[in-house]
């Protein structure tokens, strides 16, 4: 159980923030997407609202690759692993859950050349395999996004009540609130201009965060006093596992542990979470592959600082009278719930450190959470209710079923987090056991878009078989470790571990068995090509947009998809190579010899290690702050220009977002509109 903590704020700060920013957020972006239509004269069809005109450029979506990866956990379990363990916990957080986004990077290019017109990853599965793969794959992309917003509702419920004392039921009924509210309004465009405003604001607080550990406090306020706090604490209460119990190394045989359990896990939520590759799917052909690579970089820093500063500040202050805990240290459960983050924030900064942490979360929750519901109802739109019960179905259906997706899947995971809170299930724990129950699907999924050779049963077997394998390797480890199955044994490192492991490399037996039975597929990639995009000819048509105009859109579509392939050629042999040489340097290169060195961090060594991180934060604040900003200034300049000036742009000039020529975008999730008059 938790401890009995005094919140630091009182509820009117919690509800200020759920209700006070969550609602004014709502309606700016609902009043934001009104405005994009009156002055920029977009059309939110089913197209656009499920893949924003597949025109994003490279700095937008690392915007929302960051913002989307930014959960509650990357900050909140961050910080707790880094209390466990120290100085290694951050890196091996950040590093072990960057090398997948930038190894996505690579699928996200082959779904796009092999599926041009594709709005899920599943769809591409159901062309290849047929109905009975497809169910399975789906079963599995659900799962994925159910987890994932668990966690999300989950972390940031229990971080509000600890802040605040609101209630967490009530805290995880409100929190999705004003997030259906503008997704179902605006789709994904809406959640990249968010996703964007969200990051930026997160990156702003993790920043203040770091600057006044490490510079302006008053009981830190330098790395050399925050070193010599730490080497107290370790010699107060050494680390087992860690080089001479210190808190300093990244010899940590616990943070080594978790490394595999957040490598193994982390595959499955972003190779299966479409929310990935509906990002990928919206992206403009030639800034896919800049787009992960910088968002994955700009990435990064985000959890190792965050942690580095408020997960060894935890540790540094525990011993004052600062501390919320203080005299006792943090529980177990405190651990697993993410409280390190906000107790150190308390600490550290007091009623401001609280109301900026809540800030920093909500906004975090809510802005993943939004790619969540994009995904979800994707999913139910087009796998489901596209493929199965209306083919024929228009945008005009399309958009009401992913709407009607949105409220039911919120109202679903809302019911399913009281449970897990009254149960003691917390975020911790739902992300060590998230790989054990998808990331058997990774292998199968990955070779479905890359490989021509893998056959049907295995694509269809091999996920089942790693999940029951992998289930029975955490379940019986847990057995022989504890001789009972509890929350807390079933939780701990070791029985994650085996499932973990198991679940990503169990498949590779089904795979090469079904292959040896059932022989090489030989798979030509065609019907991939045959995926169909919506039929939104009535809503353009409703919108203004004439005949002569609707020829000339569909004329540029066409000379798009010839060079969209010529991008995506050059941009996947470069992928290969680049994304191959950061994951190797992440994993191996920079991490393994200060492990098998068993190096401790001298104070000299730790002010370097502090500082580089602080320089990268601010990088990535250039990367996804500044430069999306700057890539869409044209449109930005326009709109605001015609707002000023009570203009509208003539309503002949509506294009609908497939019907964009993809060289002019204008950089932004705001497709360039082209007048068919002016161009003759």
């Amino acid at each position: 159980m938790t401890q009995t903590v005094p919140p630091a704020l009182s509820q009117g700060y919690g509800y200020g923030i759920i209700l006070g920013v969550g609602f004014a957020f709502a309606i700016f972006m609902i009043s934001l997407t009104h405005i994009l239509k009156r002055y920029n004269n977009e059309v939110v069809t089913s197209e656009m609202f499920t893949t924003a005109g597949r025109t994003m450029k490279s700095g937008l979506v690392a915007s929302a690759v960051v913002s989307s990866w930014t959960w509650a956990a990357t900050l909140l379990q961050s910080s707790g692993v880094c209390y466990r363990y120290g100085v290694s916990g951050p890196f091996w957080y950040a590093s072990g859950a960057t090398v997948q986004i930038l190894l996505f990077a690579t699928l996200a290019i082959t779904l796009k050349r092999r599926a041009p017109n594709a709005h899920t990853f599943l769809e591409a599965v159901k062309a290849r395999y047929g109905t009975a793969t497809h169910f399975v794959f789906i079963l599995y992309g659900v799962m994925t996004n159910v987890l994932v917003s668990l966690m999300l509702i989950a972390g940031g419920a229990a971080t509000i009540n600890a802040l605040t004392g609101v209630s967490a039921v009530a805290a995880i009924f409100l929190m999705p609130i004003p997030v259906v509210a503008y997704t179902f309004i605006g789709g994904l465009k809406a959640t990249f201009i968010t996703d964007y405003i969200h990051g930026l604001a997160v990156l702003i607080i993790i920043i203040t965060f770091s600057l006044t550990a490490y510079a302006t406090s008053d009981v830190l306020g330098s790395p050399s006093v925050v070193y010599d706090l730490l080497v107290k604490a370790a010699e107060a209460h050494p680390v087992a596992g860690n080089e001479g119990g210190s808190y300093l190394t990244m010899r940590s045989s616990g943070g080594v542990t978790f490394f595999i359990i957040n490598i193994v896990g982390n595959f499955g939520t972003v190779f299966l979470d479409n929310g990935y590759f509906n990002k990928a799917i919206a992206a403009h052909p030639a800034h896919a592959l800049p787009g992960y690579i910088i968002g994955g970089l700009a990435w990064l820093p985000i959890p190792l600082v965050t942690a580095t500063t408020l997960g060894l500040s935890a540790l540094a202050l525990e011993s004052s009278p600062r501390f919320p805990t203080f005299p006792n240290r943090m529980s177990e459960a405190d651990v697993s719930a993410g409280l390190a983050l906000p107790y150190a924030a308390v600490a550290l900064l007091g009623k401001g450190g609280a109301a900026a942490t809540l800030v920093m979360i909500f906004l975090a929750v809510t802005s993943s959470f939004n790619s969540e519901l994009v995904a979800t109802s994707s999913i139910f739109t087009y796998d489901i209710y596209r493929t199965y019960f209306r083919p024929n179905a228009g945008g005009k259906s399309l958009i009401w079923i992913s709407h009607m997706c949105m409220v039911v899947y919120a109202l679903i995971i809302c019911c399913i987090s009281v449970g897990l809170w009254f149960n003691g299930i917390s975020m911790g724990y739902l992300y060590l056991l998230m790989g054990v129950l998808i990331s058997a699907a990774v292998i199968p999924a990955t070779l479905t878009l890359l490989w021509d050779g893998q056959n049907k049963w295995a694509a269809m077997l091999s996920p089942v078989f790693g999940t029951a394998c992998a289930i029975t390797a955490w379940l019986v480890t847990s057995k022989k470790s504890c001789g009972t199955l509890t929350v807390e044994c079933t939780g701990s490192n070791t029985p994650m571990l085996a499932g973990n492991v198991t679940a990503l490399f169990a498949p590779l037996l089904c795979i090469s068995v079904c292959t040896i039975i059932f022989g090489f597929d030989k798979y030509n990639w065609k019907s991939m090509g045959l995926i169909r995009q919506a039929d939104d000819h009535e809503m353009i048509v409703e919108s203004g947009l004439d005949e002569e105009a609707q020829r000339e859109a569909e004329h540029r579509v066409r000379l798009s998809q010839e060079e969209e392939e010529q991008k995506l050629s050059r941009a996947f042999k470069i992928s290969v190579t680049v994304t191959a040489i950061l994951a190797v340097s992440l994993l191996v290169l920079w991490p393994m010899p200060m492990y098998g060195s068993r190096y401790i961090f001298s104070k000299s060594f730790f002010t370097g290690w502090v500082s580089v991180g602080i320089a990268w934060i601010f990088l990535s604040l250039l990367a996804v702050g500044v430069y999306p900003a700057w890539e869409s200034r044209e449109t930005l300049i326009k709109v605001t220009t015609m707002m000023l000036r009570g203009g509208r742009l003539p309503k002949r000039q509506v294009i609908d977002g497939e019907a964009v020529k993809v060289e002019e975008s204008s950089g932004s999730a705001t497709p360039v509109q082209v007048d068919s008059m002016a161009k003759k």
